[in-house]
């Protein structure tokens, strides 16, 4: 067993869940509600029933068929390894009641220091050298120093006013990227427009924090569109032209993915792939792991 995290090494496909090295965080220090996601209710600090005392799942190959849907959706970003080996040095929760509560406290600190850093990441690799790439790989190292820290010193990071500091950046990272994929199209994009509801449809569309919970959006030409924010809860985006365009913050639950295009889409992370629904014809970028619900 490693007892270096994988963070450590800086690439966007090292800020996943590593479970062998984690004390089941996830499993403990998060609250369940019950939902279509849960069967139970379950306190923040108290273990799932279902984790045993080697911090495994007991039923993780049927947890889908057991109610636990969004046990199959969670992803900590590799910061359940990193608060269990590198912040707390390997001591577990069930050692002390001062180790537990602050190990509890600092996981979902470290967890969206790791998503930041993900999207910095990912910033840092689609935009120009000569632009602001020197200040996002700048921005990156600090936000990874941050997670490095010792526990009383992650307690008292605002994890706010870091995103707050990042959003321009990351903002002119997407607006970049997509402005390439739609300047090297010279197809007549309006042919390609739909209208839903009041909302235009096409490549290149603002949809920023638009609800489009359930929207027939099959074989829609999105490449290059924001979804920034988004709610696309249960949409039907089978055969949709997703290239390029930007996905933080888009809530994908049950949208149905099936022979869509993601590849280089801005922003989208293994959580929301694993909150969607999909076959063998969706097409991902390398580095995400294809949910097993989606058969294929």
């Amino acid at each position: 067993m490693t007892t270096r995290t994988r963070v450590t090494l800086g690439r966007r496909e090292d800020l996943g869940a590593d479970c062998a090295n984690c004390f089941g965080l996830c499993c403990v220090a998060l609250a369940f509600t019950r939902s279509v996601d849960f069967p139970v209710d379950k306190p923040a600090g108290d273990p799932c029933t279902n984790l045993d005392g080697a911090d495994a799942c007991t039923i993780h190959p049927r947890l889908r068929a057991e109610g636990f849907r969004g046990c199959t959706v969670f992803d900590c970003s590799g910061a359940g390894q990193k608060v269990s080996r590198h912040t707390f040095a390997g001591r577990s929760w069930r050692d002390d009641d001062a180790t537990r509560q602050a190990m509890f406290a600092a996981f979902p600190v470290v967890r969206r220091l790791h998503e930041l850093l993900r999207y910095l990441d990912e910033a840092i690799t689609i935009t120009p050298a000569d632009t602001d790439a020197e200040r996002l790989t700048r921005d990156f190292e600090r936000v990874r120093a941050l997670s490095d820290a010792d526990p009383d010193t992650i307690l008292g990071i605002d994890v706010d006013a870091e995103y707050d500091a990042a959003r321009p950046l990351l903002l002119a990272a997407s607006r970049n990227a997509r402005a390439l994929v739609r300047g090297g199209d010279s197809r007549d994009t309006r042919a390609d427009e739909r209208r839903v509801g009041r909302l235009r449809v096409g490549p290149g569309a603002d949809l920023v924090g638009a609800d489009l919970v359930g929207a027939d959006l099959r074989r829609a030409d999105l490449r290059g569109a924001s979804l920034r924010g988004a709610l696309l809860i249960g949409a039907d985006l089978t055969g949709a032209e997703l290239r390029s365009c930007e996905c933080i913050g888009a809530d994908l639950r049950d949208a149905d993915l099936s022979g869509a295009d993601l590849r280089g889409a801005v922003f989208l992370t293994q959580m929301q792939v694993n909150a969607a629904r999909g076959d063998a014809d969706t097409r991902l970028d390398d580095g995400f792991q294809r949910p097993t619900h989606w058969g294929g």
